[in-house]
């Protein structure tokens, strides 16, 4: 199926639900299209962490995808309907997760807390093992982090916790304040810097600890989208007048809403 008169900007997601996987994608035409593919092993079933049910992934990015072009609110496929929740709700049940888990900071990492977190594929120190106040420590490049079971060596990044805006702003706004006070580019450019690791220090950093170099386009997307779905609801509402996309959700099952 295709959707026409969408901005040019669009790129492959995929988003799993119980028992299919969504495609979001450009086409060469410029369009966008929407399929859907039942896979051969549903995902698990509802999680129960730090007392919060929830579809869980680790990586903070994965609770976020789909939902830059589609808005989940109020809209339900039968998985959903059957317990009461809509994927929207599922995100933000992930965004305090990740929180939560920088609260209890098992790993004892330095820097976490009630405003900082963010944990998902990103850039990372590389791959290195080092004692730190006599522990050993092992540090990744690029790699998908999670929360809470890992992978984890630290590593914090700023974007992803700004994708969060429309899920949970009460706790993204503060988090976002803080990173504004350290030294990560908040008001260059590109914006923050993508990921950085207070526990690996590094002596020639401004900081005294690792922060990448680097800016990612696929981080930025998602920064854009949600900030103005946060403001304004713009790409949700585009995407809610594409014939392509309302066939195919409702062929889904979902329904509810603005469906």
């Amino acid at each position: 199926m295709r959707c026409a008169n969408v901005s040019d900007a669009c790129f492959r997601v995929t988003s799993p639900n119980a028992s299919y996987r969504w495609t979001l994608r450009r086409v060469p035409s410029g369009a966008i299209s929407i399929s859907r593919q039942r896979i051969a092993h549903p995902l698990p079933r509802l999680s129960r962490i730090y007392g919060r049910e929830l579809l869980y992934s680790g990586p903070l990015f994965t609770h976020q995808l789909s939902h830059l072009w589609i808005d989940f609110r109020g809209i339900r496929d039968a998985f959903m309907r059957e317990r009461g929740s809509d994927y929207f709700e599922n995100s933000r049940q992930a965004t305090f997760v990740q929180q939560e888990y920088a609260v209890r900071n098992p790993l004892g990492f330095e820097g976490y807390g009630e405003h900082c977190w963010g944990i998902t594929a990103s850039d990372g120190p590389g791959w290195v093992k080092r004692a730190v106040n006599g522990v050993e420590r092992e540090f990744y490049g690029y790699i998908a982090r999670g929360a809470p079971f890992g992978p984890d060596d630290g590593t914090v990044s700023p974007w992803v916790v700004v994708a969060s805006l429309p899920f949970a702003p009460e706790i993204v706004i503060p988090t976002l304040r803080q990173f504004a006070r350290m030294d990560l580019g908040m008001t260059a450019p590109y914006g923050f810097k993508a990921s950085f690791n207070q526990t690996f220090a590094v002596e020639e950093s401004p900081t005294g600890w690792w922060v990448t170099p680097h800016h990612f386009g696929i981080d930025q997307g998602p920064v854009v989208l949600m900030i103005e779905n946060y403001r304004s609801g713009l790409i949700w509402d585009i995407m809610r007048g594409c014939p392509a996309v309302i066939a195919g959700l409702r062929r889904a099952g979902f329904t509810g809403a603005w469906l």
